[in-house]
C-alpha cells in the first residue's frame, strides 16, 4: 500500500463546560456547512472517521467529530478523581452546545448515535432553532435496559472487554469483519467507569417520553434513521418516537446494527448521503 495523508486534522480546544474548563479534542475536515458528529456510548470520535475522509460528504459539509469530556483524546477535567462520572441530559446538552459556540458554528446540522441520538433528540426538544437540521442515528425516546451496568466497572473485571463483549451482538451480521472489530476496538479502550456513566444518561436521566411531542420540525428538520439489526434501540423504538412528531423523517437501514457509520460504512453511505443532498440543498428554516 501506497503511503497516504488522509484528509482530517486534528485539534484540542478549551472550553468551558457549565462553568468547569475542559480540554477537548476534535477532528474536522472539508468546508461548507458545519456538521457535528456524536459518538456513542463509551467510545469515540474515531467512529466517524469515514465521513471525515468521504470527498462527497466534504465538499459541502465541514465535519467536526469531537470526543466528549472523559472519552478518546479528551481528558476529564481537573479533580475528576473525587467523584464519579454520571453523564446527564444536562451536561450532554451544555457540551455540544459549548463545543458549537466555542467554534462559533452558525447553525450547525449535529448528527448523533445512540445516546448521541437521544441527545440530538433533546435539543429539537429545547434548542431546535440553534441548528440546520438535526439526525438521530439509533434513537427513540426512551428504550427498556436489557443490560446489567454493574459489570462495566469492577476491580476483578476487564472494563474494556466486558463493553465490547456487551456491544458485540448490537452489530449486523452484515457488517465486514474488519469494520466489526475496529468498533469493538474502540469499546475495549474506554475509560474506567465511563461506559457505564454514560448509560446513567441512557438508563435513566435521558428518558424522553411525551417531550418528544414537543417537537417542532417546522423550526428544524429532524430525520431519524435506525439500524434493523439493533435490539438495543429496535426499529419499532424509533417508528413508535416518529409517530408522535409530525413532519419527521424516519427510515430504518438494512443490514445494519447500532453502529453504522463504523461498522459497515459503505451501507450507511448510502443511507446518508440522500439526507445530507436534502440537507444542502434546503433553505435552512427562518433563514
Amino acid at each position: 500500500m501506497a503511503p497516504a495523508l488522509e484528509p482530517m486534522t486534528g485539534r484540542y480546544l478549551r472550553m468551558e463546560i457549565e462553568g468547569i474548563a475542559h480540554r477537548v479534542y476534535f477532528e474536522e475536515a472539508g468546508q461548507g456547512i458545519p456538521l457535528v458528529c456524536l459518538h456513542t456510548a463509551g467510545a469515540d470520535n474515531r467512529q466517524y472517521r469515514h465521513l471525515l475522509a468521504d470527498p462527497e460528504i466534504t465538499r459541502r459539509f465541514r465535519v467536526l467529530a469531537f470526543d466528549m469530556p472523559w472519552h478518546g483524546k479528551s481528558t476529564p477535567p481537573d479533580g475528576w478523581q473525587e467523584g464519579e462520572y454520571r453523564l446527564t441530559t444536562a451536561s450532554y446538552t451544555a457540551a455540544i452546545r459549548a463545543f458549537c459556540q466555542a467554534l462559533e458554528l452558525e447553525r450547525p446540522v449535529v448528527m448523533g448515535c445512540s445516546i448521541g441520538g437521544r441527545i440530538v433528540l433533546n435539543l429539537a426538544i429545547a434548542h431546535a432553532a440553534e441548528f440546520r437540521a438535526l439526525i438521530a442515528l439509533e434513537a427513540a425516546d426512551f428504550q427498556q435496559p436489557w443490560y446489567d451496568t454493574a459489570w462495566l466497572h469492577r476491580p476483578d473485571v476487564h472494563g474494556g472487554e466486558v463493553s465490547a463483549a456487551l456491544i458485540s451482538g448490537l452489530i449486523a451480521p452484515h457488517s465486514p469483519p474488519a469494520s466489526r472489530h475496529e468498533t469493538l476496538w474502540m469499546y475495549m479502550q474506554g475509560g474506567p467507569g465511563v461506559f457505564k456513566g454514560d448509560l446513567y444518561f441512557y438508563r435513566v436521566d435521558g428518558d424522553l417520553r411525551e417531550k418528544v411531542k414537543t417537537i417542532d420540525t417546522k423550526v428544524c428538520p429532524l430525520y431519524l434513521l435506525t439500524g434493523e439489526y439493533d435490539f438495543s434501540c429496535t426499529a419499532e423504538d424509533t417508528l413508535r418516537t416518529a409517530r408522535q412528531i409530525p413532519g419527521v423523517e424516519v427510515q430504518i437501514m438494512k443490514q445494519v446494527g447500532h453502529f453504522p457509520m463504523s461498522e459497515n460504512p459503505a451501507k450507511f453511505r448510502e443511507y446518508i448521503l440522500p439526507v445530507l443532498a436534502k440537507i444542502s440543498s434546503s433553505r435552512p428554516p427562518h433563514a
